[in-house]
Parts: structure tokens; C-alpha cells; sequence
């Protein structure tokens, strides 16, 4: 007997996340996973790795808390938002018992992290323009629902007065999870504003993106004191390394602040460049909103396009297969040489 079925029934037939360096490739130009072009110059200086960190290093969470608008006793640290995930749906679903919600197309660790948990995913699909259905989301019985804003893959942002009204229907019967893993690239349409007014609305956030530290694994959820006691019940008894808190800690200053702002500025700048040359293109039949350090491009013919950029050395993420984004490629957003290579390459194929 191979000891892979001494496996739980559901891992047996769990279908993994495919994350960027699962699938791997090679070329020069990594445009693949969402990731910063820049190297943080933050290091870590500190000299106790032989001592435990503390559950939830003070300067870290301080720190967090007063970027983010809140209380140091409404924010939870973890490794990445991706066990903030996890954390929620084991802390609230009983597992053969309750679900949660998706709404397709969108991140897939939501998905997993139920199934491996045991807890049913319901899927309530994204309208015809990609946006929430908010009446059939106000309907469904789960004890958490999952928002993306802005949504990966496709960029789109939440309506907040609909958002509201999702908040109010499902009080005292549902989560409502936002997750914020971009939202500095958009950040006056964050929703942390709403955190007052509704006790059952979290948001999960990353340092991954906007703040260049996705090998770091540091992510955080901002909710009420309430959650995030229930939270701290179930979350590993040291998840912030020492050296992560330190380096996420000096991210989070007033200087470390100060460079991640600068880093979004030019990045969006270069996002919206590009989306200007690729829409000139009539190869490109479709742009998605573009409200993220990423573009979502449907093509005419996609798997040409993938092709050929990778025979470039320019690796792209592939969303061709995926249900209501045929011939769509995600392309993040590097630096200038990256993206202006990228797009180059682009409108070398519309010329042939």
C-alpha cells in the first residue's frame, strides 16, 4: 500500500495551489508572481535567535496599527495573509459542517485552504462586468465570504455602499473578508474606514507587495478586537521569526513608509503607460481594471503570445484555462526596462 493513502480522503484529491515558483519556468524577465522589481535595504541586526520571539512583537503590531488607522488590538500578524486565510477558516467553520463563499474568477488559496480543512466551498461566480454579486452574496448561509479588492486576477474594485449592505445582511451570521493584498496601489479605496461600523467585516493585508518583502512572508488582519482574540486562539505560538518582525518593524517607519509610497508611484505609473501602448494594440482585445502592481490582458490569440515572450526569456502567468478568462495573461508590473521589454515584445507580434 503507497502511504499516500494513508492521507486524509480530501488531501488525496486536493489539487494544490499553483503558485508562480510551483510552476517555475526560466528567462530573465520574472513577471509572474506579482512581486516587487526592488530589494528592500531593510536587514536584520538582532543577536537572539537562540530565545523564542514574542507572539506578536509589539513594534511590529504598533507599527502596523498606526499605518493602518487602528488599534494595536485589532491587528494579528501572521506569515503572510495566506495563513490569515487559513487561520480564519479554522478559527470560525466547523469542518464537514459549515462553508465559505468565493466568488470566481479569483485568488485561489481560499479554495484550498477550506478543502484542507475540510469546510465546503460555495462559488457565487462574479457578475458579467467581473463584480461582486452583492444580492445573491446577501442571500447565501457560510460563515465567511471571501472579497479580493483590488481582485486578483482581474483588478476589480469593491462598491463600498454595496459592500455595506452585504455587511448588514450578514451580520451576526457571516464574515465578510476583504483581502487587501494590493490595496496600496489603490489605497484611498481601501475599506478600513468601515471597520467601526461593522464587527463582522475583516481584512486581511501583505507586505509582499507594495512594500517589496514577499520573501519575507509577513502578512497581518485588521477586524475588531473580537476576531482577532478568536484568531490568536488558534494561530501557531511563535508565527513572527524574529528576523521578520525586525525587518517588517523598520518597513512600517515613517522612512520605510516613505519609500514603499515612493515605490507605488512609479509603479503605477508604469502600469498605466503600459496599459495606454497595449490598448493600441489589435491583438489586445480586452484590459481589465488595472488597480494593482498587474495587468490582465485578454488576447486574440494568447498562447501565442506566452510562447513567443517566454522564447524571449519573459515569463508571464498564464490564465488561458481558467473559466471566463480565455486567452488572458496576467503581466506584472517590474521596472521600466522589464515592462517597456514586455510591451515591446507585444507589439513585435502585432507587426508579424
Amino acid at each position: 500500500m503507497s502511504v499516500t493513502l494513508l492521507a486524509r480522503k480530501k488531501i488525496q484529491a486536493l489539487v494544490p495551489y499553483q503558485s508562480a515558483r510551483r510552476i517555475g519556468g526560466s528567462g530573465e524577465v520574472w513577471l509572474n508572481a506579482n512581486e516587487s522589481p526592488d530589494v528592500s535595504d531593510f536587514s536584520y541586526e538582532g543577536d537572539e535567535l537562540n530565545r523564542y520571539p514574542e507572539f506578536q512583537p509589539a513594534a511590529l503590531i504598533n507599527g502596523y496599527a498606526a499605518y493602518a488607522g487602528v488599534e494595536p488590538n485589532q491587528v494579528l500578524a501572521s506569515r503572510g495573509a495566506d495563513e490569515a486565510i487559513e487561520v480564519l477558516i479554522r478559527a470560525f467553520c466547523e469542518p464537514n459542517e459549515d462553508s465559505i463563499v468565493i466568488c470566481a474568477p479569483t485568488y485561489g488559496m481560499y479554495s484550498v485552504s477550506a478543502e484542507t480543512i475540510g469546510v465546503e466551498v460555495k462559488t457565487v461566480e462574479l457578475d458579467a462586468n467581473f463584480n461582486p454579486d452583492y444580492t445573491a452574496l446577501a442571500q447565501v448561509n457560510s460563515k465567511i465570504i471571501f472579497l479580493c479588492a483590488p481582485n486578483n486576477p482581474t483588478g476589480n474594485m469593491l462598491d463600498q455602499a454595496k459592500l455595506c449592505e452585504l455587511l448588514s445582511a450578514q451580520k451576526d451570521k457571516a464574515l465578510v473578508v476583504v483581502d487587501e493584498a494590493y490595496i496600496e496601489f489603490c489605497e484611498e479605496q481601501s475599506v478600513v474606514k468601515l471597520l467601526s461600523d461593522y464587527d463582522n467585516l475583516v481584512i486581511t493585508r501583505t507586505l509582499s507587495k507594495a512594500f517589496a518583502l514577499a520573501g519575507l512572508r509577513c502578512g497581518f488582519t485588521v477586524a475588531g478586537r473580537e476576531v482577532i482574540e478568536v484568531m490568536s486562539k488558534v494561530i501557531a505560538p511563535y508565527p513572527i521569526a524574529r528576523p521578520v518582525a525586525e525587518i517588517a518593524a523598520k518597513a512600517l517607519s515613517q522612512n520605510g513608509l516613505k519609500v514603499m509610497r515612493e515605490r507605488v508611484a512609479r509603479l503605477n505609473t508604469i502600469r498605466n503607460q503600459a496599459v495606454e501602448d497595449l490598448s493600441k494594440l489589435n491583438i489586445v482585445q480586452e484590459i481589465f481594471p488595472a488597480n494593482g502592481n498587474y495587468i490582465l490582458v485578454r488576447f486574440d490569440d494568447s498562447a501565442r503570445v506566452f510562447k513567443t515572450l517566454g522564447e524571449q526569456g519573459i515569463v508571464l502567468r498564464d490564465f488561458a484555462n481558467k473559466p471566463r478568462l480565455e486567452n488572458c495573461i496576467r503581466i506584472s508590473i517590474g521596472n521600466q526596462q522589464e515592462v517597456a521589454a514586455t510591451v515591446s515584445a507585444i507589439q513585435g507580434l502585432e507587426r508579424t
